[in-house]
């Protein structure tokens, strides 16, 4: 028996208020339903410390769902930091909205815990990834635009490959994708499913896919190269975590499937060959994106059901020639 005709219209109309109150708090909004990042504690570039080749000096705290904080996992690989910074892994706690140490760290059972140690306001949220310095007691940096920068400056263990990913005859064309990046792409895909109104969804959706398109034509005038020039980047850094989630929580959960990756097939290969840079694949984990994405995100996913996604394998794989014609 289908349910009453009125029975329904207020279970929407009850339903859209509860998803309103609930988007409140999970994703901030102008006026106009467009999805704002609140603003982090721990913000500004330290300087480099004097112990910072110190081993175990310090500490990054990341967790395996956040894009934020594989960017700077990426970093920590890439350059080789493991002899002087500690990897520490937090696992979200989705009942009460925090993240949660395995064991207890420094006296803190919560990320929560030691932001508020650190100096953060109570009302502050507490996210990843988070620099800890072990000689000073306190985090130092968690904005990640800021804490990949201070990474790339970090002394590198010995017998490390020098590698820096702010090439000096790059910068420009760095600081150009990282900027182009942040707002239309990595914070992008946010915008695209805590919009609030269709016209904010469909200005995110488009700048998402114009922005996407624009790599793939800069890197298909270069073939084998990177993404602003001949040298790996931060600006390769900072795309990789928002593409490698497209396929496996992106678009089915935010809304970002007009576009196919493989129809950007310059993109595609790119995101294959960053996937095969030593240690890269060790920081990628699809199970725990889906399971805490689609378990976490309450108001995009009522129903709490994981939706299983395409193997990693084949997301990272060589496109057949003829997907290039």
């Amino acid at each position: 028996m289908a349910p009453p005709p009125a029975l329904v219209r207020s279970a929407r109309c009850l339903w859209h208020w509860q998803w309103l109150q609930l988007m409140n708090g999970l994703g901030p909004a102008d006026a106009g339903g467009h999805y704002r990042r609140p603003t982090g504690a721990f913000a500004a570039l330290p300087p480099l410390p004097g112990d910072a080749d110190g081993p175990g000096s310090h500490v990054l705290i990341v967790g395996r769902s956040c894009p934020w904080a594989h960017r700077a996992w990426l970093v920590w690989c890439l350059r080789q930091l493991q002899s002087s910074i500690e990897l520490v892994v937090v696992e979200p706690d989705p009942q009460a909205g925090r993240w949660r140490f395995s064991v207890p760290f420094d006296g803190c059972d919560t990320l929560a815990a030691l932001y508020r140690r650190s100096g953060a306001a109570a009302a502050v949220r507490a996210t990843v990834p988070a620099l800890y310095s072990r000689s000073q007691n306190r985090i130092l940096v968690s904005e990640s635009a800021r804490l990949i920068e201070l990474l790339n400056r970090w002394p590198q263990s010995p017998g490390a490959a020098p590698l820096d990913l702010e090439p000096p005859g790059q910068a420009a064309a760095t600081a150009h994708w990282r900027e182009q990046l942040q707002h239309k792409v990595n914070d992008g895909v946010y915008r695209c499913g805590f919009a609030r109104s269709q016209s904010a969804y469909d200005q995110a959706e488009a700048e998402l896919f114009d922005t996407l398109q624009q790599a793939d034509t800069t890197l298909a005038t270069r073939p084998g190269s990177w993404l602003s020039g001949e040298k790996l980047s931060l600006a390769d850094v900072v795309l990789f975590p928002t593409l490698i989630r497209l396929e496996q929580v992106y678009g089915p959960l935010f809304g970002c499937s007009r576009v196919p990756l493989w129809q950007l097939p310059a993109l595609w290969q790119w995101r294959a060959r960053f996937h095969g840079l030593d240690g890269v694949q060790d920081t990628c984990w699809p199970e725990a994106w889906r399971r805490d994405y689609f378990g976490a995100l309450f108001p995009l996913n009522p129903g709490g059901l994981v939706r299983a996604g395409p193997p990693l394998a084949t997301l990272v794989q060589e496109l057949p020639a003829c997907a290039d014609e």
